[in-house]
C-alpha cells in the first residue's frame, strides 16, 4: 500500500486540509513582516550634520533655518545638502555668492545628526546613529537576521525530521516571540544583532515546517494547489506591511506589532496535526492512525477507514526500517543521485532568494516613496501566484522553475539599460521583475518537497533553505557595490538567476508523480505512479504506471 492511496481513501483535500491550510496561515503573516522589515526600520531619512556648534556664540542666531545650513553645510552636486560633512566655521560669504563655495574648509559632522522625521518618526539609523561612515552597518543589519534564517533552517531541517513537525512548529513559535520582542528592547546595536539574528533562526522553522506540512496532507492531485494557496498569505502580508509601517513610525512598537500574530499562532497550535506521513515513516502507527482518522472524519469518508487498523499502517513503507534508523544532513549526499539532487537543489534555492530579495530589499530610486513601492511589490505578487499555478500544471515543475528565474534576470538585465532619470519604465520592469521572482519562489517551494523522500523532505528542504539564506545573506552586501559600480548589483543578480535557471533544468519532473518515500525511490528506477490527468482524482481511476 501507498501512502497516496491511503491519503485518496481519507480524502486528499478537503475540508481537513483546507482547515490546516488556515491554521497555518496565522503564524505564516509574520514571514514577510519580518523578512521584510528592513526596509523600514532600517532605512535611513535624510539627514545633516548638527551645526550647534558653530553657532556658539549665537552668530546664526538672526539667520532663518535655510540661511544657517547654507553657511554650515556644503551643497552637493544635487543641490541639497551634504549629509556627512559640515563647514569648519560659518560661510556668511554663501549668502551672497552660494556658487563660491569651492574648496572651502570642510569637516566631517562633528556633534551627530540632524533627521527628517516626517516619514520615519524613529528607525535604527537615527536611533545607533548608523549614518555616513557607520552605514554599512545598517545594512548588515539585515545580513546578520538572514544569517539566522540561514542557520535556523539547518536546525529545524535536522529536529524536525528527528523529532517532528508539529513540536518543532511550536520551539519555533516560541523562539521567534522571545527574541523578536527583546529586540524591540534592545539598548545598543550589538544586542539589537543578537536579538534578530535568534529570531531569524525562529522565523525559518516557521516557513520550512509550515509548507511541508502542507504538501504532506495534500494528494498529488491537490498539492500544487495547496502550495499555491498557502504562499499567497505571503504576498497579502507583503501589501499589508507598507500599511503597518505607515501607522507604526516607531522601529521598536513596529516589531511587537509584526511578531503579535504568533500570540494567536500559540493558542491554536493544538489543532493543527502531525504530518502522518512522518509519523508512518518513524514506525509511530497509533498516532498515524488517529490523525488519518481525524482527516476522513472532517472530510466525510469514515466508511474508508473502517478496514484500516494502526498495525497495518505498517505495509505502506516497506523498503526501509522506520523505528532504528535515523536520518541525517549526511544521508543528502551518501548516494549518487541524492548528491546530484542536493547540488542542484541548492544551487537553484540560491538563484531564487539572492534575486528576490536583491529585488525586495531595494526599494528606492524609482521615484515613488518606500511605502508605495513596497505595496505594489506586493501586489505583483497575487498575479504571480497564479501564473505561477497555471505553469506548474500546464508546464510542469521543471519548466516552470526554469522559466520564472531565468525571466527574473532578464528583468533585472532590462533595467541596467534603461538610464537611470527614466524612472517610469525602469519601475515598470522592476516589478515584473519582482512578480517573476516571486513566482520563481512559489515553484522552488513546492518542487523541492517532491524531489526529496519522505525519510529526508524536511532535512533536504532544511539544506535547500539553508543555502538559498546565504544568497539572502549576501543580497544586501552586494547592493553595496554600487559605489565601485553603479550597475553591478543589477549585473550580478542578473548572471546569477539566469545561470541558477539554465541548471535547474537537470532536475527531475514531479508534475503528478507520487511523492518518494525513501532514498531507495530516488536512487532506483522504481516505479512511480502518475496521474493521467491534473483534475484526476485519486481513488477514482486506476494508476497509471511510468518508470
Amino acid at each position: 500500500m501507498k501512502f497516496e492511496n491511503l491519503l485518496a481513501e481519507v480524502g486528499g483535500f478537503g475540508k481537513y486540509q483546507i482547515s490546516l491550510i488556515a491554521l497555518l496561515v496565522i503564524p505564516r503573516v509574520t514571514l514577510p513582516f519580518n523578512f521584510l522589515l528592513n526596509n523600514f526600520i532600517a532605512a535611513i531619512p535624510s539627514h545633516h550634520c548638527d551645526i550647534s556648534s558653530l553657532n556658539a556664540d549665537g552668530i546664526l542666531g538672526n539667520l532663518s533655518r535655510e540661511e544657517r545650513l547654507t553657511v554650515s553645510i556644503p551643497a552637493q552636486e544635487d543641490g541639497t545638502f551634504a549629509s556627512c560633512h559640515m563647514f569648519s566655521h560659518p560661510q556668511f560669504h554663501l549668502l551672497t555668492n552660494y556658487s563660491n563655495s569651492t574648496e572651502l574648509p570642510i569637516v566631517e559632522c562633528q556633534n551627530g545628526w540632524v533627521y527628517d522625521n516626517s516619514t520615519i518618526k524613529s528607525a535604527l539609523a537615527t536611533e545607533f546613529e548608523l549614518v555616513c561612515d557607520r552605514k554599512g552597518l545598517n545594512k548588515a543589519t539585515a545580513t546578520i537576521f538572514f544569517v539566522g534564517v540561514m542557520v535556523g533552517a539547518a536546525i529545524f531541517g535536522w529536529m524536525s525530521d528527528r523529532y517532528g513537525r508539529k513540536r518543532m512548529l511550536m520551539l519555533s513559535y516560541l523562539i521567534t516571540i522571545i527574541f523578536g520582542v527583546a529586540s524591540a528592547f534592545s539598548q545598543s546595536f550589538i544586542m539589537f544583532a543578537i536579538m534578530r539574528f535568534l529570531s531569524g533562526i525562529g522565523l525559518t522553522g516557521i516557513s520550512i515546517i509550515s509548507i511541508v506540512l502542507c504538501v504532506e496532507w495534500a494528494d498529488i492531485a491537490h498539492r500544487t494547489i495547496a502550495g499555491v494557496i498557502i504562499s499567497f498569505d505571503w504576498s497579502i502580508s507583503t501589501m499589508i506591511l507598507p500599511g503597518i509601517a505607515y501607522l507604526v513610525k516607531d522601529w521598536r512598537p513596529l516589531i511587537i506589532t509584526v511578531t503579535a500574530p504568533l500570540g494567536l499562532a500559540v493558542l491554536t497550535w493544538r489543532w493543527i496535526p502531525e504530518s502522518a506521513r512522518w509519523l508512518i515513516a518513524n514506525g509511530r502507527l497509533e498516532e498515524a492512525h488517529f490523525y488519518l482518522s481525524k482527516c476522513a472524519s472532517a472530510n466525510k469518508r469514515q466508511h474508508n477507514l473502517r478496514d484500516i487498523k494502526p498495525e497495518t499502517l505498517a505495509n505502506v513503507i516497506i523498503a526501509e526500517d522506520r523505528s532504528d534508523r535515523k536520518y541525517s544532513y549526511l544521508d543528502l549526499v551518501r548516494t549518487s543521485k541524492m548528491r546530484k539532487l542536493a547540488l542542484l537543489t541548492g544551487i537553484t534555492w540560491f538563484g531564487v532568494a539572492f534575486t528576490y530579495y536583491g529585488i525586495s530589499l531595494n526599494i528606492t530610486g524609482f521615484g515613488l516613496n518606500l511605502y508605495l513601492t513596497q505595496f505594489i511589490y506586493g501586489a505583483i505578487e497575487v498575479p504571480s501566484k497564479l501564473v505561477a499555478y497555471l505553469c506548474l500544471n500546464k508546464l510542469g515543475r521543471r519548466y516552470s522553475q526554469v522559466g520564472t528565474l531565468v525571466t527574473t534576470g532578464v528583468c533585472i538585465g532590462i533595467t541596467v539599460l534603461i538610464p537611470r532619470d527614466l524612472w517610469l519604465p525602469r519601475t515598470i520592469i522592476s516589478v515584473l521583475g519582482k512578480g517573476f521572482s516571486e513566482a520563481s519562489f512559489t515553484c522552488v517551494f513546492l518542487y523541492t518537497t517532491e524531489l526529496y523522500p519522505t525519510v529526508l523532505r524536511q532535512n533536504g528542504l532544511g539544506y535547500s533553505s539553508f543555502v538559498g539564506r546565504v544568497g539572502v545573506s549576501l543580497a544586501p552586501l552586494v547592493s553595496l557595490l554600487d559605489e565601485v559600480w553603479l550597475p553591478l548589483p543589477q549585473v550580478l543578480f542578473c548572471a546569477v538567476a539566469v545561470s541558477a535557471g539554465f541548471l535547474a533544468l537537470l532536475l527531475s519532473e514531479t508534475h503528478n508523480v507520487r511523492l518518494p518515500e525513501t532514498i531507495e525511490d530516488v536512487e532506483k528506477t522504481r516505479k512511480r505512479s502518475v496521474c493521467s490527468q491534473p483534475e484526476y482524482q485519486l481513488g477514482t481511476k486506476p494508476y497509471k504506471q511510468t518508470k
